[in-house]
């Protein structure tokens, strides 16, 4: 798999295209899937025995965040079990000295890519564990903590998302070597509503004035779940059978849409699409794979 900042990754088995498209379109898609889960794994158990500055730049960058935030819920939630947290905040501030200095060094595009995204990560996992320890919580309950999202890899060998009581897959979706966003305590309550709406089935409607990153926030999101996120922006020219097909693929891919400027649709066809979301939506609730038709 090649990303559009020329990262590449290696697919685990080998693949031939052969008989339809769509058929040998979703093997690629499975394949995907699988290598990128054997890989987090390997990262994961290498991980302990490399320094940790050399492993950085050995592994693609989605599969170095998604680890090093793996480690990082483990070593909190530990450090608040055993009343030591403190400590791991220091070995943190260490860890981020080490990332500074091995920024400045002469590194690959691609190795610059990844560290520039993992800093931005660790900074707010850094001010989190500062948080928790000015607020002297003790408890790996609290919610200070259980707020956050965190990643677990689970004795299934596969990773695992929870925000508060929600849990979600990781989407195991390659989505190359991007930057990630800066979170600031209100991308923090936008994930929470978020994580809390999709745990529930349902979608979220970030509201507010222009440029303030709801589109964004919304695609960060997407990348810290590993889910594609497609971006459209409506316009009064979109009608109930468009808006059908774009709800046919989001179903069958199991990606992310966002609707920019929804409220431009018109009020005709919105109240059509309010019917074909709450078809989904309620698909999802009563976990049926096909709509059953009455009558």
């Amino acid at each position: 798999m090649f990303s559009g900042e020329g990262e590449s990754v290696d697919f685990k088995e080998t693949l031939y295209p052969t008989g339809n498209v769509e058929d040998w379109m979703l093997e690629i898609e499975r394949c995907m899937r699988e290598s990128l889960r054997l890989i987090i794994k390997e990262a994961l158990e290498a991980y302990k025995v490399k320094p940790r500055t050399e492993w950085v730049l050995d592994w693609p960058g989605q599969v170095v965040i998604a680890c090093c935030q793996t480690y990082w819920t483990q070593e909190v939630t530990e450090a608040l079990e055993q009343n030591k947290v403190k400590e791991i905040y220091e070995i943190m501030l260490k860890q981020l000295d080490d990332l500074r200095l091995l920024v400045r060094t002469d590194l690959s595009k691609i190795g610059r890519l990844t560290l520039s995204a993992l800093i931005v990560i660790e900074v707010h996992a850094r001010d989190v564990v500062h948080r928790i320890v000015e607020e002297e919580v003790s408890n790996a309950n609290a919610f200070e903590w259980i707020s956050q999202i965190r990643y677990y890899w689970l004795e299934d060998e596969n990773l695992y998302i929870r925000a508060v009581n929600a849990q979600f897959p990781y989407g195991y979706e390659y989505l190359g070597n991007t930057f990630r966003l800066v979170i600031t305590p209100l991308t923090d309550r936008c994930y929470l509503t978020l994580t809390g709406a999709l745990h529930l089935k349902f979608g979220g409607a970030p509201a507010g004035p222009a440029g303030t990153g709801k589109t964004e926030t919304t695609k960060d999101l997407a990348k810290a779940m590993a889910v594609q996120c497609v971006v459209f922006n409506c316009s009064d020219q979109l009608d109930f059978m468009a808006m059908g097909k774009f709800f046919k693929g989001l179903a069958s891919a199991g990606a992310w849409a966002c609707f920019d400027e929804f409220n431009r649709i018109d009020i005709e066809v919105l109240s059509v699409v309010a019917q074909q979301i709450a078809t989904i939506q309620k698909a999802q609730q009563q976990r049926v794979s096909q709509h059953l038709r009455q009558g």
